[in-house]
């Protein structure tokens, strides 16, 4: 995330799209799609005891995007960066790790949270990342600001406010909509990626995570109510009991997304964010697989 600049670009390799224009071109009439598929996986879920050897299994893998956590984020930015160095690999989007939550009324966790993200923040940012993913407020999360119209315009202000940091950072702020079993407040990509209109800062953004998008009525729409200008970041899992994709077998149909993805250029990351339930290596090397045949009949 060093410098406003990486805002403009995403932090993977500008494509051509399978027709041979550019994407630019042929996006405008949704006809043709961008070729490549930016897997990435999160840190927790790759196998090896050591960052190096979860580099190198991804890097077997072709996965292109390496997802870590925020906390403690500001001390590994070396160690990441060292670890990267040579590799085709990048970093994605930090997955939260901050304290406190940006809608709580106390004024003490409000604060613990504007101080833990900005540091997340910072630290995305030198490593080059899209994004830090954010969720207003979780499900029990109290005291919390009621769900009003004034809270949504106190939301807009703190995350303009939040989003300005990010763009002086070279990263983004993205809003992560979750499912009615984990989240009162933010549920639909579409709401998401209008809360962050509303907060008329480049720096916000939103995300879809194909788990947490039962809670739409297609895959196809979501993504694109988001649009070209606030989808920064994709997470994926399994669509039954959310484990590693191709694990709930039929279930497990992403076709319908991807078209979309594909269709409005998207270039940026598809994460893995899931459980598992056999043997790291043979899983997740039969889910990549999964989702490029997928993303290839999009």
């Amino acid at each position: 995330m060093a410098g406003a600049a990486a805002l403009a670009v995403s932090s993977s390799a500008f494509s051509l799209s399978s027709c041979g224009n550019s994407k630019k071109d042929c996006c405008k009439g949704n006809e043709c799609c961008t070729r490549s598929l930016n897997i990435s996986f999160q840190e927790g879920l790759t196998p090896g005891e050591t960052l190096k050897e979860k580099l190198d299994f991804m890097e077997s893998l072709g996965v292109t995007g390496f997802e870590p956590g925020g906390r403690g984020l500001a001390d590994r930015v070396d160690e990441i960066k060292n670890a990267l160095e040579g590799r085709p690999i990048k970093v994605s989007a930090i997955c939260a790790g901050f304290q406190g939550f940006i809608l709580a009324e106390d004024p003490a966790v409000k604060k613990l949270f504007d101080t833990s993200m900005r540091e997340i923040i910072v630290a995305a940012g030198k490593l080059g990342a899209t994004g830090v993913i954010m969720v207003p407020a979780f499900n029990g999360q109290e005291p919390c600001k009621p769900h009003t119209q004034a809270t949504r315009d106190y939301l807009c202000e703190q995350l303009h406010d939040l989003g300005e940091f990010a763009v002086e950072n070279g990263t983004t702020v993205i809003l992560e909509p979750l499912n009615r079993g984990e989240c009162f407040y933010l549920r639909l990509v579409a709401d998401a990626a209008a809360i962050a209109r509303d907060s008329d800062s480049k720096g916000v953004k939103c995300m879809g995570d194909f788990w947490h998008m039962k809670e739409e009525t297609s895959d196809y729409g979501a993504f694109w109510s988001a649009g070209t200008e606030y989808l920064q970041h994709v997470h994926i899992a399994s669509r039954g009991r959310r484990k590693t994709p191709g694990e709930d077998g039929e279930l497990d149909n992403y076709v319908d997304g991807f078209r979309a993805l594909k269709q409005m250029g998207y270039d940026k990351y598809v994460s893995f964010e899931c459980g598992m339930l056999g043997d790291p290596k043979e899983v997740l090397t039969a889910a990549v697989a999964l989702l490029r045949k997928q993303w290839e009949e999009a």
